[in-house]
């Protein structure tokens, strides 16, 4: 596994390759609309914040299916709901819920219960990728330049593509979490995906948020089995 590192000075880009062997994709399923929520945003937090110079990710995506319980989440998106009902394809567990975290595409727990996810994160810690993917990125206004090269086997495989706010806040005046300001962590502004049985090496432009700047976002890719679901590497580019 690889993560790159880009620093931005004038027109010049400068990356660093760090080697790493396990890894751990958390891919959390939540909502502002949630009152089971808010533990596992800030559980979220917490462990970003903890492990940010290690080859632990974090992604939450907002669902939109609370927004009609009295409050609209003005992060969630049809995508995201429709991304946890494949996981519970892959994982043969219906019906789908809040907070739900998936670690590396197999395994998912409750996302409040800080010991058991833990103990998640340390397993899949200990098992090594299967593929290296190299990942880095240039921006200029109002685009998102990409540069990606998978090595090893990615037969049947897609390279995901999250767009990632590092933190909000919000103020929730309606709904379970009424009256509440709710602290966010990583949040999944766009995905997208390449499928990697034509090439597993390319370049891709993508239109950032309009709310994007290099300070408080970045890049975080990961190839994913479209038959399975497993992650099976993940990389990072912080701008």
């Amino acid at each position: 596994m690889a993560i790159t590192i880009l620093f931005l000075s004038g027109n010049s880009i400068f990356g660093q390759n760090l080697d790493k062997k396990g890894f751990a994709l958390l891919e959390l399923y939540t909502s502002e609309g949630c009152s089971s929520c808010p533990p596992a945003d800030e559980l979220m937090g917490r462990i970003q914040n903890e492990y940010k110079d290690s080859n632990v990710y974090v992604l939450s995506y907002h669902v939109d299916y609370w927004d009609k319980q009295g409050w609209k989440d003005a992060f969630s998106s049809q995508l995201y709901t429709a991304r946890q009902y494949e996981y519970a394809q892959f994982l043969g567990k219906e019906p789908i819920y809040t907070p739900q975290l998936i670690i590396n595409g197999k395994n998912d727990f409750v996302g409040s219960q800080e010991t058991v996810i833990r103990n998640g994160i340390k397993a899949a810690l200990s098992k090594p990728a299967s593929i290296s993917l190299s990942l880095s990125a240039s921006y200029t206004v109002n685009k998102l330049a990409l540069r990606y090269n998978v090595e090893g086997n990615s037969k049947n495989s897609s390279l995901v593509i999250a767009v990632v706010q590092k933190s909000a806040k919000s103020n929730v005046k309606r709904g379970e979490n009424a009256h509440r300001i709710l602290l966010h962590y990583q949040i999944v502004q766009q995905l997208h995906k390449i499928d990697l049985n034509k090439d597993s090496k390319g370049n891709t432009v993508l239109v950032p948020p309009r709310n994007f700047n290099p300070q408080d976002f970045e890049v975080i890719g990961f190839v994913q089995n479209q038959k399975n679901g497993h992650i099976l590497d993940v990389s990072k580019v912080i701008f």
